[in-house]
């Protein structure tokens, strides 16, 4: 008999509405699971019961180690975790970054609560486990199983808030996927790595301010390929000149991006004032790949791990 362990961590998933219609975690893995799957061992595993939004890095690292602990189990075939989809793709990407089993680690979740006359949660849930052990699961890592699709963790996000298959990748096409070794484990919990907003007209306060509050990293959410201005370019100069990396991406949903504007605030600006560029991640993955490497003391190179990590690499025919 197959065996999944399914750890749970809240969400839309596990939650019901009150009477004046608002959502909040309240239902448990053992009823999620239920008795559908009688032909798999099944597993559960409590971990906690919260909003996703309301994740924490330190909630993040504790989702890790629970998968982490599972996977000591020889028999065990898959893990599926339940999760809020808010912020998904930032937990499912930390486990990526740093799995090393060949047994597939799934995340799924849902768009509507369980007590929803047409809820999701049941269907993804199936899928979800279904995807775990699936022989052609085998080898790659993270997966994100939502609303009848299976996708690499590794730049993927969600991109409608209602839609029932609200997860895409960053790139339109199943040849691209992360070939990178796993990273060593270290917490990513005191690590501090901040996300600035770039718009028209945006100054430094949002980055002196982050510096002020002790920020070791910082994620551009950059315009269109990459770029800024050139206020912003000056103070990602300064923060590079105190030992405090900038990594580069975009509020742009799909695509890759390239330093190929200059002009005093582009994206070869920002390259040449220091920055690295996220190619392929979107700013909330960026963010968890720099607090990772960032949280490795024996790390060296970071830039060049950085953008190496934080690129997907065509590797099939």
């Amino acid at each position: 008999m197959p065996k999944v362990a399914v750890v749970t961590t809240g969400g839309t998933i596990a939650s019901t509405r009150d009477a004046h219609g608002i959502s909040r975690p309240a239902i448990t893995g053992a009823d999620l699971v239920g008795n559908e799957q009688t032909d798999i061992d099944l597993r559960v595993v409590n971990v906690m019961s919260k909003d996703s939004s309301s994740m924490t890095f330190a909630d993040m690292d504790r989702v890790r180690d629970a998968v982490a602990d599972e996977l000591k189990d020889p028999g065990l075939d898959s893990v599926v975790v339940l999760h809020g989809t808010d912020t998904m793709e930032e937990t499912a990407f930390l486990l990526d970054l740093h799995h090393d089993d060949q047994r597939p680690v799934v995340f799924t979740g849902a768009q509507r609560t369980f007590d929803h006359p047409e809820s999701d949660a049941r269907s993804n849930l199936a899928a979800a486990i279904s995807a775990g052990l699936d022989i052609s699961s085998l080898g790659r890592g993270v997966l994100i199983a939502f609303g009848g699709s299976v996708h690499p963790a590794a730049g993927t996000r969600k991109s409608d808030t209602t839609a029932l298959d609200a997860f895409r990748p960053v790139h339109i096409d199943p040849l691209l996927l992360r070939t990178s070794e796993p990273l060593p484990w270290h917490p990513i919990s005191d690590t501090r790595v901040d996300i600035i907003a770039v718009y028209p007209g945006a100054d430094r306060v949002q980055i002196d301010a982050c510096v002020h509050a002790g920020a070791q990293g910082l994620v551009l959410d950059g315009l269109g390929s990459g770029n800024a201005n050139p206020t912003i370019v000056e103070a990602v100069r300064d923060c590079v000149g105190a030992h405090i990396p900038v990594a580069v991406t975009t509020r742009v949903s799909s695509g890759h991006i390239s330093p190929v504007y200059g002009g005093g605030g582009g994206g070869h600006d920002l390259i040449a004032a220091g920055a690295v560029f996220s190619t392929d991640l979107r700013a909330g993955q960026a963010r968890v790949l720099l607090a990772a490497l960032l949280s490795d003391p024996n790390l060296v190179g970071l830039e060049k791990e950085f953008e190496r990590r934080a690129s997907l690499s065509r590797v099939r025919a």
